[in-house]
């Protein structure tokens, strides 16, 4: 399987601009730019588009191992956010807060760091990553 995505930027670092589109045109020529990425402009930006793919394939690979160990999820939502400090990007922390029937706090945690290990982005990404899972079964 392979997946693309393709920018295009017109212009000078900081008074330019480009787009990002994807073959799904989930992104569909999406503006990004100097102010987008380090300031509060309109659009989008690479650690944006980072933390979204982190978020979604750390919570599928955790639904995956919840399953597999034989809990059903009810509801599993996470966070991610990626640090970019000095021109670096330096980290992803995940936050996940989950409803699952049945489950023990230790086991949840357990499935949950191993999610955090083996899940694609994180394995493809070479950052400090971080978690933080809390289960809210009221």
């Amino acid at each position: 399987m392979k997946r693309k995505a393709t920018a295009v930027w017109k212009g000078t670092i900081k008074e330019g601009s480009g787009t990002i589109s994807t073959d799904s045109t989930v992104l569909n020529q999406t503006q990004y730019s100097f102010k987008s990425r380090f300031e509060d402009g309109v659009g989008t930006n690479p650690e944006e588009l980072m933390a979204a793919a982190h978020a979604g394939c750390f919570t599928m690979k955790l639904s995956l191992d919840l399953t597999e160990a034989g809990f059903n999820p009810t509801s599993l939502e996470t966070t991610a956010t990626i640090s970019l400090d000095n021109g670096v990007i330096t980290s992803s922390h995940l936050v996940n807060i989950a409803v699952i029937p049945g489950i023990s706090e230790d086991q949840f945690k357990q499935i949950a760091n191993g999610a955090k290990e083996t899940c694609p982005v994180s394995k493809a990404y070479n950052l400090d990553i971080s978690l933080e899972a809390s289960l809210n079964n009221k």
